[in-house]
């Protein structure tokens, strides 16, 4: 077997990996703008609102131990 076909054979798996992630890539319906706008908006108000939450039941935790403690 010649360097060019061992070659072939072990890298022919990952070159079929990487055309393969482009074909697939080629398929993507990528957001438009505003789209992307509103969703990256949606996820920022999410975790404002979590962030939020966990503050407020950490102040909660934290005044029922002084309490206890």
């Amino acid at each position: 077997m010649t360097f060019f076909a061992k070659m072939k054979q072990s890298f022919g798996s990952t070159f079929s990996f990487f055309s393969d992630s482009v074909a697939e890539l080629k398929k993507v319906r990528w957001p438009s703008r505003k789209e992307l706008t509103s969703y990256t908006l949606v996820v920022l108000v999410t975790i404002i609102a979590v962030t939020i939450y966990f503050w407020v039941l950490d102040i909660g935790i934290s005044a029922l131990v002084e309490l206890i403690v």
